[in-house]
């Protein structure tokens, strides 16, 4: 599978490999270009340890061979954090959490498109009250893909909102609720606390701890996902992460770090603008895309 990410890291990786001979030198380069895709220092320095070690115990001495031990190394680092969406009694509950930007309301967009190719009934809760046009974008998509949507007036209560949303899916027997909540700086301390209440809300009108609190991370933030990851973590309890735009970063690499420092698995990726652009993530996919 294709996705047109690290296509720079890529093209570097064959170049590297062009040259026809496997040395230490070629395994520090391969090593550079991990880092400058935005791998952790540390965590491409224990990939390409690996790759040495394995080097030498299989007298590797083509490049394809090297190119498949990175693959494994990175594989299996994501490998034991890959999950797919937790599914709970009806109403689901995902409530989607991100910094202004990261593409937390075309994901909603995108998922609500998916369950309902596969026949369930999905509500909507626009729960970003801080910016009208916000509430505007999610009632145009709820009304392209087809779902209905529970909304608050502009600068009203998020909580109330999803809130009312669980309580009307409910009502109508529908499968999810996909909440959307405003997008905030992982730094602002105050916004993050609101955070906590909107959950906690929303575990009160479901009866239970939400399905998913996940985490949508722009693939292009670098080493800044892992931060941003580590606060709404603290805030909210992440349950996995969403990374988006991964059809045009370099960046990518970063999203290793965020399963190996934090344990938080991926659980989408969206790779285009299209409905269809999100997709579950498979880890032995993803590390073909980062080496090729």
């Amino acid at each position: 599978m294709r996705f047109g990410i690290f296509k720079g890291l890529r093209n570097r990786i064959d170049r590297l490999f062009g040259r026809g001979v496997i040395d230490e030198e070629l395994f520090e380069d391969l090593e550079e270009a991990l880092i400058q895709s935005d791998v952790d220092v540390g965590i491409a320095g224990e990939i390409m340890q690996e790759v040495r070690d394995r080097a030498r115990k299989q007298r590797i001495e083509q490049p394809e061979g090297v190119r498949e031990a990175i693959q494994d190394a990175v594989s299996a680092r994501l490998r034991e954090e890959e999950a797919g969406l937790a599914v709970g009694e009806s109403p689901t509950l995902y409530i989607f959490l991100g910094v202004n930007g990261s593409g937390k309301t075309t994901t909603i967009a995108k998922l609500a498109h998916s369950l309902r190719r596969q026949g369930k009934g999905v509500m909507l809760a626009a729960g970003d009250t801080y910016r009208a046009a916000a509430i505007e974008q999610l009632e145009a998509w709820a009304e392209r893909v087809g779902v209905a949507i529970v909304r608050g007036q502009p600068g009203g209560d998020a909580g109330a909102v999803i809130f009312d949303a669980i309580q009307a899916a409910k009502a109508r027997g529908l499968d999810y609720v996909l909440a959307d909540t405003a997008g905030r700086q992982h730094t602002k301390q105050n916004l993050m606390q609101e955070l906590s209440k909107v959950v906690r809300v929303a575990e009160k009108a479901l009866g239970r701890k939400p399905d998913e609190i996940l985490l949508v991370l722009d693939g292009n933030t670098g080493q800044n996902a892992i931060r941003q990851a580590q606060e709404f973590s603290k805030a909210a309890g992440v349950t996995g992460a969403v990374i988006t735009k991964l059809d045009g970063t370099s960046k990518g690499g970063a999203i290793i770090g965020v399963t190996q420092n934090l344990g938080i698995p991926i659980k989408l990726i969206g790779i285009g603008e299209k409905p269809e652009d999100l997709i579950p993530f498979r880890s032995e996919d993803f590390a073909r895309e980062l080496v090729g």
